[in-house]
């Protein structure tokens, strides 16, 4: 409820308001970026799933330009500089997973990290946006679900072969996650977006994914402690 009150008070015109935006609008144009490139590789990893992948990546492509439109919207200049260094961490660690076939490892960043990153991020922001972005992100959040049970259902098929690669895979990019929330918290909080609840809702969605994948809950605290110490 404080949310929804906040975004009735909010200026989207102000100055403070445009420039936490250029990073913050960049961020997701560039999440949707990687993910319609990450999407479009996998597709070269897993051939069987090739229709599929590419079909979310069109999906990937249509939220960025959703994104692209929310930024016009406001007059606001996306800072893309800032957000490719932001991912660039998560990016160069699916590239070389992609490089040397870790199909586990890149479907990890991929489909349940970044996915989640994104339902978390996209569910705070909603009550809080304006009236053209909240439209465009109720949508885009129905579809990053779908992305997110794509990649639940293939580890689920795959678990026992793929247990010991997602462990690695978790401790070498969830605190990577922790970072990220740290590095926008100013600028998520004069968005009306608070760093607890973005935490709070990412655990949340990794959490439930890693259990449907076939983690157990003693699993599930341990793996998510790896990350915790950078919050």
């Amino acid at each position: 409820m404080q949310q929804i009150a906040a975004s009735s008070e909010l200026d989207f015109t102000s100055e403070a308001y445009k420039d936490a935006y250029s990073r913050i609008n960049a961020i997701v144009i560039e999440g949707e970026q990687e993910a319609y490139d990450n999407y479009i590789q996998l597709a070269q990893l897993l051939p069987d799933q090739k229709d599929e992948l590419i079909r979310l990546s069109k999906m990937e492509n249509r939220h960025m330009k959703g994104f692209q439109a929310c930024g016009k919207n406001l007059s606001v200049t996306p800072d893309m500089e800032f957000a490719h260094k932001y991912f660039g961490a998560l990016h160069g660690n699916f590239q070389a997973a992609a490089a040397t076939g870790n199909v586990v490892t890149c479907l990890l960043i991929q489909s349940l990290i970044i996915e989640c990153f994104a339902i978390a991020a996209y569910n705070i922001y909603i009550p809080v946006a304006d009236a053209f972005a909240r439209k465009i992100t109720e949508g885009v959040v129905k579809d990053e679900y779908m992305h997110l049970n794509f990649g639940e259902v293939w580890l689920k098929e795959h678990f026992e072969e793929s247990k010991a690669e997602l462990e690695a895979a978790n401790r070498q990019n969830l605190p990577i996650v922790w970072r990220m929330l740290n590095e926008v918290e100013n600028d998520a909080r004069i968005l009306a977006m608070e760093k607890e609840a973005l935490v709070e809702d990412f655990m949340i969605a990794y959490g439930e994914a890693l259990s449907n994948i076939g983690f157990t809950t003693r699993d599930i605290m341990r793996m998510s402690a790896y990350g915790l110490a950078a919050v």
